[in-house]
């Protein structure tokens, strides 16, 4: 028998903006129940397929690197274009690891602090 991821859980001070930051990055949508101000927030799993993303506010704030973090892969676009919008959704460059030669990923930070990366598409891999 195996387990299965059923969260994905980010700590955070203000769980209404950062769940609608990544609503936005994943294509997601929050409970319709969720309202500023609340302690916890849940963006739901399309069809029900995957694990759910979780908000949880704590008091107090990051104080290092992630231990864990997510890695994304753009499915419509290529790694730069997604770059580009989570760029313009908030998110901020921690490290770039792209190369010349198309290679690579970029590590991106969302509003509070947590780190992600984007690496190429699957088109891009294959190309």
């Amino acid at each position: 028998m195996s387990s299965v991821i059923h969260n994905i859980s980010f700590d955070c001070a203000d769980t209404y903006t950062l769940a609608s930051f990544w609503a936005k990055v994943l294509d997601r949508s929050l409970r319709p129940e969720d309202q500023p101000g609340d302690d916890e927030i849940t963006l739901l799993a399309p069809d029900g397929v995957g694990p759910q993303v979780f908000f949880q506010r704590v008091p107090e704030g990051k104080s290092g690197k992630n231990r864990l973090h997510v890695c994304l892969q753009p499915t419509d676009r290529t790694r730069d274009e997604e770059v580009d919008r989570l760029f313009g959704l908030g998110a901020s460059l921690v490290a770039d690891h792209r190369r010349p030669d198309g290679t690579g990923w970029a590590v991106l930070a969302d509003p509070e602090g947590n780190e992600f990366c984007v690496e190429r598409s699957a088109a891009e891999r294959a190309g």
